[in-house]
């Protein structure tokens, strides 16, 4: 498989093509995705959730984030890396360039950061000095406490206004790509169409141009509550590798999402 870049995903989405989307934490799971075709790897601060036991994002550290990204690049040869900053690691523009640096300096390709308007200056900042970002806008898990738990957005006209202005103030600052989780699939489709960046979904609907799941969720090893936009793909598989085979090729031909993963 060839190298997966931003000119990768450009092209997929003015084709119509969809792109799948993985997290991985480690070489051997990044090596798997890579045999199966996964075009984007996410080494994502769910980590602190999946791997450390906490009950949030909140605590990962910077130096969390180095170690897995190091780690996955490690098992990659074809994957577009992108890594999560950690919640409080870009609150100022000066903040974010050195700790974006020192994630790309770890392997990642892209950086993901949460947030809305307020971030336009920091990704111009980061756009210009040659860090790729990726604008992570809906549910955003870093500002759970403020959110009140971890609930669909978007659902009011006013509130669906502010995401597709968020969306075009980020990417007019140079955002590379879009994640948008836990939002109508009207206002999904609504902002894919719009933006001229790839647009990466997750409980967003089938009208993105990439999907993403978490690794343990889309493998079935939950400890508890199954958000509604996971499915589990090991459980009609024979084995992990034919199961995240069976996710890019659900992804690709679009019978993942259906109707009962996305909100109205």
């Amino acid at each position: 498989m060839k190298k997966v870049t931003l000119n990768t995903l450009s092209k997929l989405k003015a084709d119509g093509e969809k792109f799948s989307c993985l997290t991985a934490y480690d070489a051997i799971f990044s090596h798997l995705q890579n045999c199966a075709g996964v075009e984007v790897i996410l080494v994502g601060d769910s980590l602190g959730m999946v791997l450390q036991g906490h009950d949030s994002t909140l605590p990962v550290s910077v130096d969390d984030m180095v170690y897995h990204t190091k780690a996955v690049s490690q098992g990659n040869s074809s994957a577009l890396i992108m890594a999560d900053l950690p919640f409080m690691s870009y609150a100022t523009p000066e903040q974010a360039m050195h700790n974006a640096g020192r994630l790309m300096q770890a392997g990642a390709h892209v950086i993901k950061i949460e947030g809305g308007a307020w971030l336009a200056d920091t990704i111009r900042l980061l756009a210009e000095r040659g860090v790729p970002v990726c604008a992570h806008l809906g549910l955003t898990p870093q500002t759970v406490n403020v959110m009140g738990g971890f609930k669909v957005q978007g659902k009011t006209p006013e509130a669906a206004q502010v995401l597709l202005d968020d969306a075009a103030l980020l990417e007019a600052n140079g955002a590379s790509l879009i994640l948008l989780e836990c939002v109508p699939r009207s206002l999904a489709k609504n902002l894919a169409e719009k933006a001229h960046v790839p647009v990466i979904g997750i409980g967003a609907g089938a009208d993105t141009d990439g999907q993403v799941l978490v690794m343990h969720d889309m493998l079935g090893m939950n400890t508890g509550y199954v958000p509604r936009f996971v499915k589990n793909f090991l459980a009609e598989s024979d084995d992990i590798q034919s199961a995240f085979s069976n996710y890019v090729k659900a992804v690709k031909d679009g019978t993942f999402p259906a109707d009962e993963h996305g909100f109205d």
